[in-house]
């Protein structure tokens, strides 16, 4: 496993680094000047030019782009230019609810891909089935804000079960910030939890049609017995890939329900570090969430080695 996780960083850092200059060039392309923002539309061309130059955005693009990486490796975040604050106490603040609801909807995702799979491939009443693709189809071909609205709508409106925004840390009231955490967190979870069942009844549908399988049926091995010590063993590996790629998806799709939800995560710094210009926070928060995407790639491919003994004795 250590030499296997040796010979993925490299690439790793490559990427990492090729991400890091498009973010800051891309940054660089948007319509707009922070310091004419911060500066407001009556300032003249001396107040803004004072605001470049403490800002440090009248030196060359290649010296702001060093500047940057340098701030990085030292942990020196650096101050942010329109929202306020140092720009790694607004990132960790942001961090904790981000990943809360990321973890969350993790584990919506594994539940219900697994019911789905399993459901899927071995239930033997028809009807048990056709929900199982209904649902994920559903979940697939509905966006997530809509999902979003509709789960207000039941739980928060109709039958006032659960909250319809905001947050509660775990840290201070674990029974009520389940409550706030479970109508986003399923929201985000759905889509990918569709995904993941569909591929573990493939996968579950591929293995139990092995001779293996076969000759333990007529063995007289119990079917349960086959699915969870044989069929779903030998159908993880790929999912596992998925899983990881869906993680990925998860952050993402974040920005978007932490909006719909007022949830007080990193999609709100990233919307209004957009809105105002903000360099630093921007640049900063995208670049994390690259580093947490390849992070997961390679804890992925790790324990689907693990899980293949074919990939170890590569």
């Amino acid at each position: 496993m250590g030499i296997r996780l040796l010979r993925r960083l490299p690439s790793a850092l490559l990427i990492l680094l090729v991400a890091s200059f498009v973010i800051f060039s891309i940054l660089r392309l948007v319509p707009g000047d922070p310091a004419t923002s911060l500066a407001g539309p009556d300032a003249g061309p001396e107040t803004v030019a004072a605001i470049r130059d403490r800002l440090g955005l009248d030196e060359p693009l290649p010296l702001q782009y060093v500047h940057w990486i340098g701030g990085l490796l030292t942990g020196d975040l650096g101050p942010s230019y329109a929202i306020g604050g140092q720009t790694a106490d607004l990132i960790g603040d942001g961090l904790g609810a981000t990943a809360e609801l990321t973890v969350g909807a993790l584990l919506f995702v594994v539940v219900l891909g697994t019911a789905f799979g399993v459901l899927g491939a071995t239930a033997r009443r028809g009807w048990v089935r056709a929900t199982v693709r209904v649902l994920t189809t559903g979940a697939l071909a509905v966006p997530p804000f809509v999902t979003g609205v509709l789960l207000v709508l039941l739980f928060a409106v109709v039958l006032k079960v659960l909250p319809s925004g905001g947050r509660v840390s775990v840290l201070t009231a674990p029974d009520l910030a389940v409550q706030y955490l479970l109508l986003p967190a399923l929201c985000l979870a759905l889509p990918s939890a569709a995904i993941l069942g569909r591929y573990l009844k493939d996968g579950i549908e591929r293995a139990l049609c092995e001779d293996y399988v076969r000759t333990a049926t007529a063995a007289g091995v119990h079917p349960r017995r086959l699915l969870w010590r044989h069929a779903l063993p030998n159908a993880l590996p790929p999912v596992v890939t998925l899983l990881g790629m869906q993680t990925g998806h998860l952050l993402g799709g974040a920005v978007l329900v932490e909006a719909i939800f007022a949830w007080p995560g990193l999609g709100q710094l990233a919307e209004q570090g957009l809105t105002r210009r903000d360099y630093p926070v921007v640049q900063d928060l995208l670049l994390l969430l690259v580093t947490v995407f390849v992070l997961v790639q390679l804890i992925t491919d790790l324990v689907h080695a693990w899980l293949d003994p074919r990939i170890r004795w590569e």
